[in-house]
């Protein structure tokens, strides 16, 4: 017995989600009204600490699957995995390949993947953005660096109750402090 065949439709959302946003959210819905499951591929997964990835791939695992559980997405059509990076662009889709289930569509906004990933034989979607400019996590991290609450407006509740058990914005203004 196959357990997928190349007529299921799992696809691939590939991000760093730093933090998950509401355009993360929008995007995720529209991937499962279209395929049968997601797989949310968390990238970067060695990185943390820095003022471009403040959090760990462990706090991002948990604050995707504490907001989809209160968005109430079925979970059973959702898989959660990390991906660390590689130096070599050419081999990475490869590289993600190893670290997921089977998936036969690809979802992103990046040229690079969407090209590495259509070398390779795969369908490319574009997501559809929500608010891009405004729920991007580079807006985010600025926001919360100075201060300015308007970040909690482009982020799900649970981010911003998750994000200050982390005390994020201290983190991130302490990581900026040492840069300085």
């Amino acid at each position: 017995m196959k357990l997928f065949s190349s007529g299921d439709r799992r696809a691939i959302l590939i991000g760093r989600f730093q933090p998950l946003h509401t355009g993360h959210i929008y995007a995720i819905k529209q991937i499962l009204d279209e395929n049968q499951e997601i797989v949310i591929a968390i990238g970067s997964a060695q990185a943390s600490h820095t003022l471009e990835n403040p959090l760990t791939a462990g706090e991002r695992v948990y604050m995707i699957h504490k907001t989809l559980v209160e968005e109430k997405l079925e979970l059973s059509r959702i898989y959660i995995i990390t991906v660390p990076d590689i130096q070599y662009n050419s081999i990475w889709p490869m590289h993600v390949k190893t670290y997921s289930p089977p998936f036969s569509i690809v979802y992103t906004g990046n040229s690079l993947v969407k090209t590495l990933f259509e070398e390779l034989g795969y369908h490319v979607k574009r997501p559809n953005l929500y608010l891009r400019e405004k729920c991007s996590g580079t807006n985010i991290r600025k926001l919360m660096l100075v201060g300015n609450p308007e970040w909690r407006n482009y982020v799900p509740k649970t981010v911003a109750i998750i994000a200050e058990e982390l005390k994020l914005e201290e983190r991130l203004k302490n990581i900026a402090t040492k840069l300085d």
